[in-house]
């Protein structure tokens, strides 16, 4: 339980196993229920378009989102998990608090996760700067 007392849904650590373990997810979206006391699953989705997903993140609310980002740097292609911490500065402050206090709650619960990225628009979490975040040595 986090500092804001929000718990995680079991939904949550079986969708990251199922996109962590299957390979067949490609991103899942969280988000508050709506009396902001739990963690749950938004969408969840095979599509492999970085832009659809890029779509799921509204821009007027918080969410939470795990995305397997497939990349190639002429190594051959590899894959890295990353945890994205989404708040809009147009967000409304209670739900940007609530996001932000209860972000490790959610993060601690999933093991193999490389990267963090917290995203206020989207330039932060474009495919070029998750490409940077992801391949910084």
């Amino acid at each position: 339980m986090s500092f804001s007392g929000v718990k995680v849904a079991p939904e949550c650590l079986e969708a990251f196993q199922e996109l962590k373990l299957g390979k067949n997810l490609r991103y899942i979206v969280f988000k508050m229920n709506d009396a902001k006391t739990e963690i749950i699953v938004d969408k969840k989705s095979t599509d492999k378009d970085f832009d659809t997903f890029l779509g799921e993140l509204p821009e007027q609310d918080c969410r939470y989102a795990v995305y397997d980002f497939e990349y190639n740097m002429g190594e051959g292609l590899r894959n890295k998990i990353v945890f994205i911490s989404w708040s809009p500065d147009v967000s409304p402050i209670k739900s940007k608090m609530v996001y932000s206090s209860s972000k490790d709650t959610l993060r601690r619960a999933f093991t193999g996760i490389t990267t963090d990225i917290q995203g206020t628009d989207f330039s932060e979490v474009s495919h070029e700067a998750v490409l940077e975040k992801v391949t910084r040595k």
